[in-house]
C-alpha cells in the first residue's frame, strides 16, 4: 500500500491526504504547480506512444500542490476530533500524573466535566489515566487538588495533519514539522 500524497493549495496550506490516482489525476490535467519530496512517492506507466515508440511515464511525489484556490481559509476550520489524535497531541502522558500509557489505557478527561456544561473540545479535553481519571470525577482540577501538567490546545492546520496518523513518508512528516507552531508538543 502506498502511502498518501499530501495536497496543498499553491500557497502551501495542506488541503487533504489523497490517494496515488488521485494525484496522478492532477499531473494528468496539469493542475500541479509544484511538487516536493526527496523521491518520487511512485511511478506510474502507461501506454506507448506509436509514433515516438516512448513509453508515458507519470512520477507521483508525496506532496503536491494545486493550482486554484480554497473556497474558504482553512486556517479558521477547527479540526476534526478523536481520541487518538487527541493522545497523539498530548502524547500519551496523563494531565495529572505525567506517566506515559499506552492508548488502550488513557481516555478523554473532561476539565470542566459535562455534567457542569463543560464541552467536548478540544480545549477542554486532555488524556488521563484511568486512576486520575475516577480521582477527579465530576469535579474541576481546582476542585479534586490535581492541577494541570500541560494546558490543552486546538491544533493547528499542519499539527491535524500530523496526528491523523496516516502511513507518512519521513520526508513528508520533516516537511509538516517545519511549518509547526512554535511551542507545538509534536516537535
Amino acid at each position: 500500500m502506498f502511502p498518501q500524497v499530501l495536497q496543498l493549495d499553491m500557497q502551501g496550506t495542506p488541503q487533504a491526504w489523497i490517494s496515488v490516482e488521485h494525484a496522478a489525476a492532477h499531473y494528468a490535467c496539469d493542475a500541479v504547480v509544484w511538487f516536493d519530496g526527496e523521491s518520487p512517492l511512485a511511478t506510474l506507466r502507461g501506454g506507448f506512444n506509436v509514433a515516438r515508440g516512448v513509453q508515458s511515464v507519470l512520477d507521483i511525489h508525496p506532496i503536491i500542490a494545486v493550482r486554484g484556490v480554497p473556497k474558504r481559509n482553512l486556517f479558521d476550520v477547527t479540526p476534526s476530533f478523536s481520541k487518538a489524535k487527541l493522545l497523539k497531541r498530548d502524547r500519551h502522558t496523563c494531565a495529572y500524573c505525567g506517566q506515559v500509557f499506552a492508548e488502550r489505557d488513557l481516555q478523554c478527561e473532561h476539565i470542566l466535566p459535562l455534567s457542569r456544561g463543560g464541552a467536548w473540545s478540544w480545549t477542554n479535553l486532555v488524556a488521563a489515566c484511568g486512576a486520575c481519571n475516577g480521582r477527579k470525577a465530576a469535579r474541576t482540577p481546582e476542585e479534586a487538588r490535581m492541577p494541570l501538567l500541560y494546558l490543552p490546545y486546538t491544533p493547528s492546520r499542519f499539527e491535524d495533519f500530523l496526528l491523523v496518523g496516516r502511513n507518512i513518508r519521513v520526508d513528508v512528516h520533516d516537511w509538516l514539522a517545519a511549518r509547526l507552531p512554535r511551542g507545538s508538543r509534536l516537535n
